[in-house]
């Protein structure tokens, strides 16, 4: 196909970007291959206005873009059917306002006196995607938890009752069945090969707009939980600039060619243009257990850690609050040992400092928890930790996760 001076604007600015905007030379071209959508970037050390060529070339790439110009509707098409709208209801109860007005206490009653109680309905609206034709869909947690009702709306505009099978609060993922046949499903991809600055496509229901679509680029992988702000989840994020608004949560995330790569999720109030989504892996391996079992057993040790740095040992030592002292400015430190917890029966306790799980040396927390979520529950994780200027070697067996507990 040919590309017109416009897209070949956008491509090559795009290119730029990505070969590092603010290198003072490089010299970029397009192949002349008038069927072939490919983009050939030569960056080079010699100045703009001199032919690149020999030992002055540093660096080239070569990026093939999409045959198809109308990629994103193709893909849309596809998979728009599947996409579907998820309405909830819960009952909640309480106060009313003005029974819970200071001023009205202060004359009608203290504290301790009863307040009458109002039933509330609250209302909330998500979405989902369709796995199998017998009505299997894969959605967020928060958007159907505590759901006393769930209508299930496809893009005909059919809507049937939901019911939600199992809910995953720790990775922020739930499945729901529907009673129908003959449904339209989604294509699953892979996200475990996605690289920055691929294609991503988004479709949900923001603000109640059915079947909306917002496409962009992945802006990064990889994402651990604390960097996007929810560290009790335990889920590494693909992060989007594609928009993604309140209603889209549920809603799948494409790549080129329409197939699912995630689940759009995580919207943080005070980002600007970032959006982030479960890597597809996941959430599948999350929903075959919630439709098998109802429920998912993650793998927990029960402490609580820190990451190492010259400064957070200088901060602990100095504060005189830790019962220890620490000699390291690397690793991962335990600051608590929950009781009764496997991190406990294995007498680990505050103040060692891991340093390899199972041979495998563990930069940063967000390591240890993963290496915690891939053993199995009953089965053992052999720890290198240091204490008291030793080292020392500790087996500890995982147990199921206490859904009572924070970490």
């Amino acid at each position: 196909m040919s590309i017109s001076p416009k897209q070949l604007a956008v491509y090559m600015t795009l290119l730029a970007v990505g070969a590092g905007a603010g290198i003072w030379s490089g010299r970029y071209w397009l192949s002349e291959k008038s069927q072939v959508s490919v983009i050939e970037v030569v960056q080079t050390s010699a100045p703009i206005n001199q032919p690149a060529g020999g030992d002055a070339v540093a660096r080239s790439s070569r990026l093939v873009l999409p045959n198809n110009s109308n990629f994103i509707s193709d893909a849309v098409e596809k998979v728009g059917p599947a996409v579907v709208r998820i309405d909830s209801t819960r009952q909640s109860t309480q106060a009313p306002d003005a029974l819970n007005n200071p001023l009205f206490k202060r004359f009608f009653g203290d504290d301790e006196t009863p307040v009458p109680r109002r039933n509330r309905v609250e209302r909330g609206t998500g979405s989902g995607f369709i796995l199998t034709p017998d009505g299997r869909l894969l959605t967020n947690a928060h958007v159907v938890a505590g759901a006393d009702t769930v209508m299930v709306t496809l893009k005909d505009r059919r809507t049937f009752t939901g019911k939600v099978i199992g809910v995953d609060s720790v990775t922020d993922v739930a499945v729901i069945k529907i009673s129908a046949t003959n449904l339209p499903t989604v294509k699953l991809g892979r996200s475990d090969n996605l690289e920055a600055g691929q294609w991503a496509i988004a479709i949900g229901n923001p603000m109640g707009l059915d079947n909306t679509v917002t496409a962009g680029i992945v802006s990064a992988t990889n994402r651990s939980s604390s960097q996007v702000g929810i560290p009790d989840k335990r889920v590494r994020f693909i992060q989007t600039d594609a928009a993604i608004n309140p209603g889209n949560s549920g809603g799948p995330l494409l790549n080129d060619r329409g197939e699912v790569i995630g689940i759009n999720t995580a919207i943080r109030a005070d980002a600007q243009g970032l959006g982030f989504a479960i890597p597809i892996e996941t959430a599948q391996r999350i929903a075959d257990q919630l439709f098998a079992k109802g429920r998912v057993e993650h793998p927990y040790l029960g402490i609580k850690m820190v990451d190492l740095t010259p400064t957070v040992k200088a901060e602990i030592n100095q504060s005189g609050d830790a019962p220890f002292k620490v000699d390291q400015e690397q690793g991962i430190l335990i600051l608590q040992v929950l009781e009764g917890s496997p991190a406990a029966k294995a007498k680990l306790r505050p103040g060692d400092i891991i340093r390899r799980i199972d041979g495998v040396v563990v930069q940063n927390s967000n390591d240890v928890q993963e290496r915690v979520e891939k053993s199995a529950i009953g089965g053992v994780l052999a720890l290198e930790v240091r204490r008291d200027r030793q080292t020392q070697q500790i087996k500890v067996q995982p147990a199921a996760f206490p859904t009572s507990q924070a970490e």
